[in-house]
This record gives structure tokens, C-alpha cells and sequence, in this order.
């Protein structure tokens, strides 16, 4: 009877506290262990075996507890439909996570148990717009407990207060955003435009040789493989002084290999950050994590180092300020650097690799997008340099693009927020959230839901976005491939330019088909989130287009 006594007060004192060390937690369940296994002790043999008695009774009483407050009405969620397993523990988002897929997840768990579900013991996920300004808006909530589990660098490098994607305090947030807003202000952004035309103009070239190499040897061009090349090369010059080429050099060091592998792990454990501190104990567990924080750190030296040096303004001529101190710059450098590597890169790779595997898929839109660029830049000036700010209003490729980032936006599931700590909890429309909760918005569950998006939300319809037609719904407020409100992408503006240039460029520049043999379906089976999208291959046949 002690122990349960015990164990029961044990589970609500963790569920007030929340303690995140797991060594503080051992030496609370030994100590309280202690009582029973002295009344044990005349009935064993040793103290060994008496511990181990009360240290298992503790343990599994302490279970036992925390399922019968989750799975009754005793938990303020109760009242949330949601799969028994989920309601019970976050090992369940783990296990998703793991697989890979959770958008479809979460996608399945809204048609089944409609706009609020739960999805954790103290988690919901939510895809109703109306509620969107007052979860992710100005008057929305800080980061939810995720971000804590999502840490690369290991915590003697880390510090979350200094980070923009970890840090959960409002006006900490604001402080650490503002030099991002400075660097991406129209003004900025005009700094940029020639290293983009100029990678561009590499990448294009690029193409066409591979094109020559394709008319001997027959082989299928990877065109998702050099887009990313292309995209990282780009983010090189935005960032780190221009010291990649992949186009030039291909990847030599397993760059990208290393991204995609060290973001697995916090992708998995993210949904139960609390064992964060021990995964990073563990070398073998942790080491593809730590290389690519490893790596991040590297870049970030590298640029601090370049500083001087550097004639154009890049990404950190604002995120370092001129007064910092070596040491402040660095650390400033080191918490900036994985969001620009895997944000600035991989993001945008994602898109124009679904859009293109859309186009090919719908070769109707491909050669009428063709005829619409056409229409504005003739095919005889194929050599001419357009300038990016000449498409930021052509209709159709301005449909195609949102059309791929509703169906496939970059980021498809893991925008979360809670309310603020110490707040007490947080009023969603006719909703109350206590503080603890976190809420989980998924863009690709919104962005397929046929309330907001219909007819055939699934479907790949670019006009959709051009239709004048009343029985045709666009619900703009529900549409959030780059987040909503204070926390979304700083770099949405020069995302779009990139988007729109770098279609524009390879609808005139080629022609080009998929592989013989290929099966479209492949290309969808083979992503996978991990928080940012990794991809498949998407084989082409490519051609330079003739003037």
C-alpha cells in the first residue's frame, strides 16, 4: 500500500513539474523506493533484491496511475476523440514519426474523427482555419515542447534562448527574428537576386551537358538530385560566402546524405523530447545527429572567419552585426547556421522537385505554362537574362506554384505551438487550452481538407487559383505552406522569386519527359517527413530546347 501511495503522489507531482532530467527522475523513483523496500527486507534475501522489488512496483503503479488519468474523464482532454493508443502516450507520434509518414496519419485520424483530435495524452492536433490566427497568429502561441526534442547541436553549442526555431518566448522570439526580417526586406533581397541568376545560369549549363551525355549513354537524368544541388550551392553563396558547388563538383563529402540522416533522429524524438538528454549521451544512437551539428558548427566558423572578406551583402552581413565580439558573433553564427543549411536548402529543393514531377505528370500544364512564358519572353531571347522580378505576376506560373505547395507544402505536418508557460492556459474561438497542451497544425491536412479546397482536393488542378467559378473554393486563410504569423519563414519573399525563376528558366530552356518505364506513383510513396521533405529519385529525360 506504501508504494502505491507513493507512486500516485510521484505521478502528480511529475505532472505539475515536468521534470526533463532523466538522472533527477532515477533519484526521485530510488529514493521513494526506499520505504518499501525496508518493509521488504525481513521477506528477501538481500537489499539488492528487495530494491529491485519496490523499484518494479513503484514503477508499474506509477503506469498504472498515469493511464487511468489519461484514459478517463479525469484528464482535462477527455472530451477530444482520438485513438486510444495516442491518448495514452506520445510513443505512438514516435512510432509515425519513424515511418515516416505522418501527414497521411494525421490526414486519416481528421476524416475519422473530424477538425479536433487528439493525438497525445496532452496533445491536439487541430485543422480548423478559424482557429488558425489564434494558434499560429499575432495573437496566437509561443513554440510547443517539440522544438526542445528537434535539437541537432549538441547543449554545450545550443542554447535555446538564442535560437529562432527553439526559443518559446515571445519577445525573445521578436528580438531574434528581427535581424532575419532585415535580411530579407525587398532592399536585401535585391542584394541577392545576382547569386541566384548566377547559380541559375550554372545549373542550366549543367543540364545542357548533361543533356549531350544523355544522347550517347541513354542514362535518366536525376533532375530532383540537381535541383538539390543547385539549391544548396544557391544557399551557399546566400550564407557562407559562396564555398560549395555541387553543380561543379557534385558531392564529394556526402553533404546532403549527412543532412538527411542527421535530421532523422530529432525528427522521431521530437515527440518525446524529454529523452532528448540521454539520446545525446549515446554516440552510436546520436552520431549522425552530431555530424551534421558538426557540420553546421564548421560553416558557421568558416563565415565568422570570411567576414572581413566579404563584398556583397549575404544572410549574415545582417545576422552578425558589425560590434559583435568574435565570441558573440560565433555564437550567433552557430545558432543560425542548420536553420540556413536545412531551411534555405531543402525546403525549396522539395518544391521544385514536386513541381516538376507534377508538370511532367500533367503534360497539358507543362506546355501550357511553356506557351504563357512564351507569350512574355519570346523563345528567340532564350540566351537573355530575365530579370526575377519580371514574374511576380504571371497568373498561370503563379498557380502552379501554389498548387504544388498545397498538395505538397515543405513543411507537411509539425507546426506546433502550447500556450505560454505561466499563462495558465489559452482560449481558441469556443476552446480552452490549459497550459501543457500542445496543439499540432498539419498545412497538408488543411491544405487537402475539400471545406477549404474543392472540388477534388487531392487532385493537382492549378486553375483552381484562376477559376472565377462560385462552386469552386480557394480558402486563401486556410492555405499556409510557409506558416502563419511571427513565426513563419522569414525567407518566404526570396523563396517565391527562387520558385518562379528557376521554373520559368527550365520550361524555356528543355524539354523533357520521365524515363521510359517509370511509375508516376513512386515519386509520392517515396517521401518521407522528416520535418523537411526528403525525396526520392525523379528520373527525366531531358533535352536543350531548340530556339
Amino acid at each position: 500500500m506504501v508504494d502505491v501511495v507513493l507512486a500516485v503522489a510521484a505521478h502528480l507531482w511529475f505532472k505539475t513539474h515536468e521534470p526533463t532530467s532523466l538522472t533527477a527522475v532515477a533519484v526521485t523513483i530510488l529514493t521513494l523506493s526506499i520505504p518499501t523496500t525496508l518493509l521488504l527486507l525481513p521477506h528477501v534475501d538481500s537489499c539488492f533484491v528487495a530494491l529491485c522489488i519496490a523499484v518494479g512496483a513503484f514503477i508499474s503503479t506509477s503506469l498504472e496511475s498515469i493511464a487511468i488519468y489519461r484514459l478517463t474523464p479525469l484528464h482535462p482532454l477527455a472530451k477530444y476523440p482520438g485513438p486510444l493508443v495516442c491518448r495514452l502516450t506520445k510513443l505512438c507520434g514516435a512510432w509515425v514519426a519513424y515511418k515516416g509518414k505522418p501527414y497521411l496519419y494525421y490526414k486519416d485520424l481528421h476524416e475519422r474523427y473530424g477538425p479536433v483530435v487528439r493525438i497525445g495524452p496532452n496533445e491536439l492536433s487541430i485543422a480548423d482555419a478559424e482557429l488558425l490566427p489564434y494558434i499560429l497568429g499575432a495573437s496566437g502561441m509561443p513554440k510547443g515542447p517539440m522544438w526542445t526534442g528537434r535539437r541537432i547541436l549538441p547543449s554545450k553549442n545550443f542554447n535555446a534562448n538564442n535560437s529562432l526555431t527553439a526559443v518559446r518566448d515571445f519577445r525573445r522570439h521578436a528580438e531574434l527574428r528581427k535581424p532575419w526580417n532585415n535580411a530579407f526586406k525587398p532592399a536585401s533581397i535585391a542584394n541577392y537576386e545576382g547569386m541566384l541568376v548566377a547559380r541559375a545560369e550554372q545549373f542550366v549549363q549543367k543540364l545542357e551537358t548533361l543533356c549531350k551525355l544523355q544522347e550517347s549513354n541513354h542514362e535518366p537524368i536525376d533532375l530532383s538530385m540537381w535541383i538539390n544541388y543547385f539549391t544548396f550551392d544557391f544557399m551557399g553563396d546566400l550564407a557562407f560566402g559562396g564555398v560549395y558547388s555541387l553543380l561543379r563538383d557534385g558531392d564529394q563529402d556526402d553533404i546532403l546524405l549527412k543532412m538527411r540522416r542527421g535530421i532523422f533522429l530529432p525528427s522521431v524524438i521530437h515527440h518525446i523530447p524529454w529523452i532528448m538528454s540521454l539520446i545525446h549521451k549515446v554516440p552510436f544512437l546520436s552520431k549522425d545527429t552530431r555530424d551534421l551539428g558538426a557540420f553546421g558548427i564548421e560553416q558557421a566558423r568558416r563565415r565568422v572567419a570570411l567576414t572581413d572578406s566579404i563584398q556583397k551583402k549575404d544572410l549574415f552581413y545582417y545576422l552578425l552585426e558589425g560590434h559583435d565580439t568574435p565570441e558573440l558573433a560565433l555564437r550567433k553564427a552557430v545558432s543560425s547556421s542548420l536553420l540556413a543549411i536545412v531551411a534555405g536548402s531543402d525546403t525549396t529543393s522539395s518544391v521544385l522537385s514536386n513541381l516538376f514531377y507534377y508538370l511532367l505528370s500533367h503534360p497539358d500544364y507543362f506546355q501550357r505554362l511553356r506557351a504563357a512564358l512564351d507569350a512574355v519572353f519570346p523563345p528567340s531571347d532564350l540566351n537573355e537574362t530575365i530579370n526575377p522580378r519580371q514574374l511576380d505576376d504571371l497568373p498561370l506560373l503563379n498557380a502552379v506554384i501554389n498548387e504544388t505547395l498545397r498538395l505538397l507544402p515543405p513543411i507537411p505536418t509539425s507546426l506546433q505551438r502550447a500556450p505560454a508557460l505561466g499563462s495558465g492556459g489559452k482560449t481558441l474561438g469556443d476552446m480552452y487550452i490549459p497550459e501543457g497542451t500542445a496543439i499540432l497544425v498539419s498545412p497538408y491536412v488543411l491544405h487537402r481538407n475539400p471545406k477549404y479546397f474543392s472540388p477534388n482536393p487531392d487532385k493537382f488542378w492549378p486553375d483552381r487559383w484562376l477559376s472565377e467559378d462560385p462552386n469552386v473554393i480557394v480558402d486563401r486563410a486556410a492555405f499556409i505552406p510557409f506558416s502563419l504569423g511571427p513565426a513563419n519563414c522569414p525567407g518566404k519573399s526570396l523563396a517565391m522569386i527562387e520558385l518562379r525563376y528557376m521554373t520559368c528558366l527550365l520550361v524555356r530552356s528543355f524539354d523533357m519527359s520521365f524515363s521510359d518505364g517509370y511509375d508516376i506513383g513512386e515519386w509520392e510513396r517515396a517521401l518521407v517527413d522528416r520535418y523537411v521533405t526528403i525525396k526520392g529519385v525523379l528520373p527525366v529525360k531531358l533535352s536543350a530546347r531548340k530556339h
